[in-house]
């Protein structure tokens, strides 16, 4: 078997169902199995797998065991020789696999690959090509200056080695993911996808930064005003330097004041959704129930083109492919325009407006 993606799961069953039907899309002619692995999510995530996606192969745990374990369990039943570590709030093109197959198949000491992610508003998530955090990098992340922190030397639609890829889309071999450990389990959240591609430098393996394919990923990283995300990212760089470096009291006392520097400083943003005034449904069909829904507010175009700025622009992934509704989100990022997507076969769309939510799911 050429690929298995593995898919950690925790109560975020629509973005979960949006992110396997475009993982089918983008695996069909391609020898690969899906595994999903739900960290007991109290929603109904699983029973949606279990009757949407039969094929998918779903393991239920018992409790919620935090990303590395979580996803060290998927690994553990995988058969690929390649693995996919996917975040749910994810959307692959079509043709993602197949690019990654082409360019990592055959490369000498491969270690990690990750791609280039958007946000639901199509903007490019700088923590998708990052440099080692030493301690220093670390701090002036935290007190908001994150230039050294991200891989600045390559830009967003390159391909080149960067030192630390991000967890939401991880591609390497599965003969490397247990030769140098998997995750680290010490790392509930955060931190894990750092110290696995340290580790897979620290042994002699090239990590890679791919930027000729785009991926959605609607939560995006938490702001470094939010004191939840900075109280993580303290604890995952604690585990890290403690593992990796000679760990030197005044540094961490020095990290721990920057923390409480940056908490006086910013305070946790508010993010406000502002009225639509219209709504631009891109489809070949007519949806009476969006039509009741907005009335007079709802245009239908049945081709892309160039939307008026400052609209909700509905995509209807029906008729366009997952491909071309990335490219139409990341082109038109700049006109003031927010993006939902219409799933296939589905009573729901969702989409994200920035990086510092989650996103919004809308049923009808």
């Amino acid at each position: 078997m050429k690929l298995s993606v593995i898919i950690l799961n925790y109560n975020v069953r629509y973005f979960l169902e949006l992110c396997l039907k475009s993982v089918e899309a983008a695996v069909r002619g391609v020898d690969a199995e899906i595994i999903v692995v739900d960290n007991h999510s109290d929603d109904d995530s699983c029973d949606m797998v279990k009757q949407l996606f039969p094929e998918v192969i779903l393991i239920q745990n018992n409790e919620n065991y935090g990303f590395s374990r979580g996803n060290n369990i998927g690994v553990a039943r995988a058969k690929g020789e390649f693995i996919c570590i996917l975040n749910p709030d994810t959307v692959v093109a079509e043709d993602t696999f197949r690019k990654l197959i082409d360019f990592t198949e055959g490369k000498e000491q491969l270690g990690v690959v990750g791609c280039k992610l958007i946000n639901g508003a199509g903007h490019f998530l700088p923590e998708s090509k990052r440099n080692i955090p030493y301690v220093h990098v670390a701090l002036k992340k935290i007190l908001g200056f994150p230039k050294d922190y991200y891989a600045n030397h390559l830009s967003e639609n390159d391909l080149g080695e960067a030192e630390i890829l991000v967890g939401a889309f991880m591609w390497l071999k599965r003969q490397v993911f247990n030769e140098i450990g998997g995750f680290d389990e010490d790392y509930f959240m955060y931190g894990e996808d750092i110290d696995l591609s340290f580790r897979a430098l620290q042994q002699g393996y090239k990590n890679y930064y791919f930027g000729k394919t785009s991926v959605i990923h609607f939560k995006g990283e938490s702001t470094l005003r939010d004191k939840h995300y900075l109280k993580r990212f303290y604890h995952a760089m604690q585990i890290f330097y403690t593992k990796h470096f000679k760990k030197y009291l005044v540094l961490d006392l020095v990290v721990w004041l920057g923390i409480k520097l940056a908490f006086w400083l910013n305070s946790p943003p508010h993010y406000k959704k502002g009225s639509v005034k219209n709504y631009i449904l891109i489809s070949k069909h007519s949806y009476l129930d969006l039509r009741k829904r907005w009335a007079q507010k709802l245009k239908v175009q049945h081709a892309i083109g160039k939307p008026e700025s400052g609209a909700e622009v509905i995509l209807d992934v029906n008729d366009l492919s997952f491909k071309d509704s990335i490219s139409f989100i990341e082109t038109h990022k700049n006109n003031k325009n927010t993006f939902k997507l219409l799933l296939p076969n589905s009573r729901f769309m969702l989409g994200s407006n920035d990086a510092g939510s989650r996103g919004e799911v809308i049923c009808f």
